[in-house]
């Protein structure tokens, strides 16, 4: 009876296996089906699938002259270039009329020399399948289809409106190139291939979102990047099925290995310049169209506290700029908890005029010294936002005021302690060194989880708070790359360019877990020094002109 139950239960699940084959065979409508020989049909099919929209351009030319031979030139009036459409395809198929006429030449002929002879354009890619033509156009190229024929070609016309090359928003230059990345595609890779002029750099390019349709490129030098991160970069880019991914944010959540965690574990850029470096250094580029903000991976918690303007100046001025940002890194994160713990449960580690000043400020306040924090950092936090969303007329005066005025009105009325907007003012100034925003956001989010803490358990907290983050961070792993290297682990050649940068000529390997395929970064033995014979030369000039 069983045997009988299995065998009917096989016979339908065949059945409708078949049916379905047969269905997807037959109907004309498949998305993946073939075009049609009939121009009408072609014709009905694009405007149907665009719904007739009003910005859909369908444009019937004659190929020769008599009845000749009707030819479809199909785009998106804003995508394309209007220009380049009519001196590259249209002109050249009426100025050849008379030529082909005493040709007569049959649709395959008529196609192939469209192809060959009249398109002036170098960017010309054959379709046969209703879904490719389809995709085309969406994407801003023009579709040519020629009556008798069941294939179709498409030519790269694109000319939509778009930003120029602008400096970078988001990450201030100091010095170096002012050069940022835009919105488009095309125009971010030609950034990287003008600073990288090698065959190396390699570029492959995706479509991400089933709707949407988003262009995705992965940048990586060949021979430096490693191969099995850049094919788990591939793997996990070719899984993601979306409707729509509009901006590179959306990528990384997608991407990342520590998706739970606070601290980004991909970095984002506006950069050309940076990107650039972290090529070099065996990392790879995930590029998205439409959004100038690139994603570099792997990346490690140092790369956050760097900037570019680090390897453009003397490396004891980068040095001492590096460790700035992280004694700003470390009181933006433990300072407010440090005060709250202090003030509250250990005043005996301060000095007593010290804690004789702090405690006549508070002798009014009414709330402890952690309500006290987390009010004034929810209220710091609630005037950041405001200048951000407000105009940007708006937005220094509403930073004014909400400093000023309601911090003043606030110590006056007794409702906070002036220490306490002094350590505040502090915290927010430490946490906008960070040069990074993704970790200067995680900063603050922490921060408050730090405060509960010292308020509860004072500095045994504190330290308890700041032991599981550093813990936290160990385990972390960006594409298989500890988050804390060099650090942890330590890796003795990679410390170069740690905490502290030593200078260009001895950084002569690249680091180890990235640019393991080629480690050698430069020669060794560039140290610049000045030669004997330069040195004799400059030296007895004065002696001879002296015996003169």
């Amino acid at each position: 009876m069983t045997s009988g139950m299995l065998s009917k239960v096989l016979k339908r699940l065949l059945s409708r296996q078949r049916t379905g084959i047969a269905h997807q065979g037959a109907c004309p409508n498949s998305p993946h089906a073939i075009l049609s020989k009939r121009l009408r049909e072609n014709e009905a099919l694009i405007r149907d699938a665009f719904g007739n929209s009003c910005d859909l351009i369908v444009r019937k030319v004659r190929f020769g002259t008599g009845p000749g031979i009707a030819v479809l030139v199909v785009h998106i009036d804003g995508l394309v270039d209007k220009v380049l459409v009519s001196e590259a395809i249209i002109k050249p198929i009426g100025v050849t009329s008379e030529i082909l006429e005493s040709e007569r030449l049959s649709s395959i002929q008529v196609q192939e020399t469209l192809r060959d002879r009249l398109i002036l354009l170098s960017d010309v890619k054959q379709v046969s399948d209703k879904a490719g033509l389809l995709d085309c156009i969406a994407g801003g190229k023009c579709g040519i289809i020629v009556d008798g024929s069941s294939e179709a070609f498409v030519c790269d016309v694109r000319g939509f409106e778009k930003r120029g090359v602008e400096e970078p928003q988001s990450e201030v230059v100091i010095r170096g190139p002012r050069e940022g990345f835009t919105e488009v595609l095309r125009t971010n890779t030609s950034l990287l291939r003008r600073r990288i002029r090698d065959p190396r750099l390699w570029i492959k390019e995706f479509t991400v979102g089933r709707v949407s349709r988003t262009q995705v490129a992965i940048a990586y030098i060949k021979g430096i990047a490693n191969d099995k991160v850049v094919q788990e970069a591939r793997d996990r880019i070719t899984r993601i099925d979306v409707d729509s991914i509009q901006e590179s944010g959306e990528l990384e959540e997608y991407l990342e290995d520590a998706p739970l965690s606070p601290f980004p574990t991909i970095l984002r850029t506006e950069r050309p310049d940076r990107v650039t470096g972290a090529l070099f250094e065996g990392r790879i580029a995930i590029l998205t169209d439409g959004t100038p903000f690139v994603l570099i991976a792997p990346v490690t918690f140092l790369m956050f506290l760097t900037s570019p303007e680090d390897y453009y100046e003397r490396y004891f001025i980068a040095s001492a700029v590096r460790l700035l940002r992280w004694a700003s890194f470390l009181i933006a994160l433990l300072l407010p908890a440090l005060y709250v713990s202090v003030t509250t449960f250990h005043q005996e580690m301060l000095p007593t005029p010290l804690v004789l000043a702090i405690a006549a400020q508070r002798e009014g306040v009414p709330f402890p010294a952690v309500f006290e924090a987390l009010l004034m950092e929810v209220a710091f936090e609630i005037l950041r936002e405001a200048a951000v969303r407000l105009p940007k007329i708006y937005g220094p005066a509403i930073s004014i005021v909400g400093v000023l005025i309601l911090g003043e009105a606030a110590v006056r009325a007794g409702l906070v302690s002036s220490a306490m907007i002094i350590v505040v003012a502090l915290t927010a100034i430490a946490s906008f060194v960070t040069p990074i925003f993704s970790l200067s956001i995680a900063v603050r989010l922490l921060r408050f989880p730090m405060i509960l803490l010292a308020g509860t358990l004072g500095l045994f907290g504190v330290v308890f708070g700041f032991s599981v983050v550093v813990i936290h961070v160990s385990s972390l792993r960006s594409f298989g790359v500890p988050f804390l290297e060099p650090i942890a682990p330590v890796v003795v050649s990679d410390l170069k360019d740690a905490l502290i940068r030593l200078p260009w000529w001895a950084m002569d390997t690249r680091p180890e877990f990235t640019g393991k395929s080629d480690l050698r970064r430069q020669s060794r033995g560039l140290m610049p020094r000045a030669s004997k014979t330069q040195e004799n030369k400059i030296s007895g000039s004065p002696g001879k002109r002296g015996s003169t």
